[in-house]
């Protein structure tokens, strides 16, 4: 079974990669997610001994950090901010997306959808 499959059957918040195996997977040395973790860029899960466990989700907050830092030239403090506000525009989002549907139940109940009848009569 390679890491991919395996990677199917897991949720995306359960931490289970110790630091040397996530740093194997995005090509960085342990040390790089030390430091982002010391910036404040990561926040990886710890065991009962201590050690650092990291998610798929820490694992793909890596990567974007790394398309921000390398494709992007932004600088850690940059990407702590791009990130900030990508986190913030999806919590936006949700709520948006809760008020509409809250909105659409208001409307439901209140306002019935009009008969067959009624759309067909100009």
């Amino acid at each position: 079974m390679t890491i991919e499959s395996f990677d199917e059957f897991l949720d995306e918040d359960q931490p289970c990669y110790v630091i040397s195996v996530a740093a194997s997977m995005v090509g960085l040395h342990a040390q790089t997610l030390r430091y982002y973790e010391r910036a404040g860029l990561l926040r990886p899960s710890r065991s009962r001994g201590r050690i650092r466990l990291y998610s798929l989700a820490d694992i793909a907050r890596v990567r974007q950090i790394q398309r921000l830092i390398n494709d992007l030239g932004v600088n850690l403090a940059g990407a702590e901010v791009v990130l900030r506000m990508n986190r913030q525009m999806q919590e936006m989002q949700q709520e948006i997306d809760a008020l509409r549907q809250e909105l659409q139940r208001l409307r439901d109940r209140r306002l019935p959808a009009p008969k067959p009848e009624e759309e067909s009569t100009p």
